[in-house]
């Protein structure tokens, strides 16, 4: 079903209004963009609950070299908080933005004076620096400079130690995150190959059920082992095994006072991870390695342009972007060789890479949409990753992490990626084996053998009822309505798929579930809403109940009613009419934020009335105003989320930054538009933030957006041109954007 082919065509043509833009300082100075990474700030997002670490890494990379500030609850998902003083090491994985914690491996933490069976060191924030692919901070405690960078598969220290101090190292492998959530050491092994080099390997179990991290490390001075450790128990011998294994070394260099050390990691086997530190840090030139780093991040940022003359807003622009690079991450040795969903070693074909952390609830919404503009190749790797994830593990994942399957959020959303790539036209995946990937995880399977403490998530019992019923009642199931919504969407995307291969029996059945989202609907109070077993609605009702284990996942009614981006027109007709429809958008927007219920989900974030930014499933919603002939107002609710909800302070993310999508949104509305419905290759036009902004196509083609006369008063978009050709609706499609060309906006302060 395409937006454009309903009645509110007519209403869209003769209502295109106004539209808007923006940028901020009005100096003379126009900047062509020096270097992006100036306008990095990787402590965005590291306080509040953005969750975000500040240190080194490369694009989608395997490393992620960072200071672990904060080890227990939701803000040590990342293993960092801005807010914190105490330093319990560098550990060399993380997750970026996430409200659940893991990884947070291979711990290292040099140090100064006597024994400690842990030490910890103090820092003050103006001693701490971060840009892509570079971390520092001093070590106050113990008079230490520690420096971080990395390549994609291997972290590089330097640490330089005070005159005259012994110069120690402790390795932690027992070291977690959120051990208050259950993550835990299961085991490892460390083996003292010489004086100069350690191998060996640890396993974690939490979000991740079943994590092994294979490791190979080398270090400029040779150093004694002052102590070894399986928790409180002293080991002794060239090799020591168990969980929660601790050394202390000593550096016995005495001309210098630095120490280099260089750590390749692998999924694999510990032969990949030297194999992976040999190709990648083949010598002891940190600058080199991190000069590298940096050019890998350039490459990736150039390839949006923007001309603006408002530092703030480029600041958070180009850190927005670097977070939406971060993930997915690496997770293929430099042989080929990757673990799959199946527990086995697999060896990648030519060509092909193998990821994981795929946020999908979250990223499919912007973020998806966002990477087939600017990174169709690396698209093309995700889906392929997702369907052999398929094929090893009996199902399409929704949060893969590590070569587990999770089980985290809603329903199937795979296939929102799949649906995407098909109708913009990327090629490149088995798209016969992603419908039948589709279909098998649209349907509930009570026999996969999973061992994973959520393994029943992965295949819910939500579809059962969909199955049987054709609605989950709220009574049965916890989460009703939002796995009802999600579901009736992903069932179109399905639909979508399935007509573009020309298989109209699996269309028109899916095209049939897709309209499922009308079975929550109740005219009486205007909202969707829990339906019981016998049909009846659940009493009593609050729109702004908002409990952890009710009918809605992290939100409530007023949040969630507006999630049928794939049927617009059939969500106006629920509600009664266009005007019905606008009175309750601006309901929406115009509520009192209080929040009711029991075990309110701190996810609910970033309130504008009800509107809850903070969290994806309203991410669409300022975009609706657009298909019903109130252009303005998608242009003044975007340009109030843009500039009040996104700043360049550490809180500067209004809600967990979620592996890119949080960022995504921000890029793609401060460029001027967004995806409401991924399936559909459409773009809404917003109010754009720049100037003039440059998308870098592969091809060797540009797509320009300029924006006339943009300011912070001139928000409205009077006119819109594309090539020249005058725009009667506020939007274009995906092919516009690929063939390349120039979209201009005339921008004024008068919304009429």
């Amino acid at each position: 079903m395409m937006y454009r082919k309903s009645s509110l065509l007519l209403i869209i043509l003769g209502c295109f209004g106004c539209f808007f833009l923006t940028t901020c300082n009005e100096a003379e100075h126009r900047n062509d963009l020096m270097d992006p990474l100036t306008y990095v700030d990787p402590f965005i997002g590291t306080g509040g609950h953005g969750h975000t670490f500040p240190g080194a890494t490369t694009p989608f990379g395997m490393v992620q070299l960072s200071p672990d500030t904060h080890l227990f609850g939701w803000d040590a998902s990342s293993g960092y908080h801005y807010s914190d003083s105490t330093l319990y090491g560098f550990s060399h994985t993380h997750l970026s933005g996430t409200g659940i914690g893991d990884l947070g491996d291979v711990l290292f933490l040099p140090y100064t004076g006597g024994h400690q069976k842990t030490p910890v060191a103090t820092f003050k924030k103006a001693t701490e620096y971060a840009t892509p692919g570079y971390y520092r901070v001093q070590l106050d405690n113990f008079g230490i400079a520690a420096e971080l960078t990395a390549s994609p598969r291997a972290g590089f220290h330097r640490y330089t130690y005070p005159g005259a101090t012994e110069k120690k190292l402790m390795i932690n492998l027992g070291h977690v995150l959120q051990s208050d959530w259950g993550h835990k050491s299961t085991g490892g092994s460390i083996e003292f190959i010489n004086d100069r080099e350690i191998k060996g390997m640890t396993t974690t179990s939490g979000w991740a059920y079943d994590q092994k991290v294979y490791f190979h490390m080398q270090f400029s001075s040779p150093f004694e082992v002052i102590e070894a450790r399986k928790g409180e128990r002293i080991l002794t011998g060239s090799k020591i095994t168990g969980d929660s294994l601790k050394v202390f070394l000593r550096f016995l260099s005495a001309d210098s006072s630095v120490v280099l050390s260089k750590v390749g990691i692998s999924a694999v086997s510990e032969d990949g991870a030297l194999e992976n530190l040999q190709a990648e840090i083949e010598d002891w030139n940190f600058e080199e390695i991190r000069d590298e780093a940096e050019q890998m991040w350039r490459k990736e940022l150039l390839k949006i342009k923007v001309k603006s003359s408002d530092t703030t807003l480029l600041k958070v622009f180009y850190t927005a972007l670097y977070h939406a690079n971060i993930a997915p991450m690496l997770f293929q040795d430099i042989d080929g060789k990757y673990l799959g969903m199946d527990k086995m070693i697999h060896e990648a074909e030519p060509g092909y890479t193998n990821y994981t952390v795929f946020s999908l609830w979250d990223t499919f919404r912007a973020w998806n949409p966002l990477m087939t503009i600017i990174n169709e190749g690396r698209s093309v790797d995700w889906i392929n990753s997702l369907l052999r994830k398929y094929k090893q593990g009996g199902i399409l994942p929704k949060w893969p992490l590590a070569g587990n399957y999770t089980g985290t959020m809603v329903g199937y959303p795979a296939v929102a990626v799949f649906a995407d790539a098909l109708t913009k036209g990327i090629t490149g995946f088995d798209d016969s084996l992603a419908l039948m990937a589709a279909v098998h995880s649209s349907q509930y399977h009570d026999d996969l053998n999973l061992k994973e403490p959520r393994a029943k998530q992965v295949s819910p019992k939500h579809l059962y009822y969909v199955e049987k019923y054709g609605y989950i009642p709220a009574d049965s199931i916890q989460w009703s309505v939002s796995y009802g919504l999600e579901g009736a969407y992903y069932d179109w995307c399905i639909a979508t798929m399935a007509q573009s291969l020309n298989n109209d029996s699996v269309a028109s059945k899916y095209r049939t579930r897709s309209q499922a989202y009308k079975q929550y609907f109740d005219p009486e109070v205007g909202l969707m809403r829990g339906r019981l077993n016998k049909q009846q609605w659940r009493t009593p009702f609050s729109p702004v109940q908002s409990d952890f284990n009710g009918d809605f996942v992290e939100g409530n009614a007023w949040q969630w009613s507006w999630f049928v981006p794939h049927d617009i027109p059939g969500l106006v007709q629920l509600m009664g009419d266009t005007t019905s429809f606008v009175k309750q958008l601006d309901a929406l927007f115009e509520a009192d934020s209080e929040l009711e219920g029991e075990e309110i989900p701190m996810d609910i974030s970033g309130l504008i009335g009800q509107y809850a930014h903070g969290n994806e499933p309203d991410h669409h919603v300022t975009h609706l105003y657009n298909y019903v002939g109130q252009s303005a107002k998608t242009q003044e609710k975007v340009n109030q989320i843009l500039l009040d909800l996104y700043t360049t302070k550490p809180d500067g993310i209004i809600g967990n930054e979620d592996c890119g999508q949080m960022s995504a949104w921000f890029i793609m509305n401060a460029m001027g538009f967004y995806q409401v419905c991924p399936g559909v290759p459409e773009y809404s036009i917003g109010r754009p933030l720049f100037e003039e902004v440059t998308i870098e196509l592969e091809g060797d083609k540009d797509f320009i957006i300029k924006a006339i006369n943009v300011s912070r008063e001139n928000k409205y978009v009077q006119s819109a041109s594309l090539n020249g050709k005058k725009l009667d609706a506020p939007f274009f499609t995906h092919n516009d954007i690929m063939q390349g060309g120039t979209l201009e906006l005339h921008m004024t302060s008068d919304h009429e």
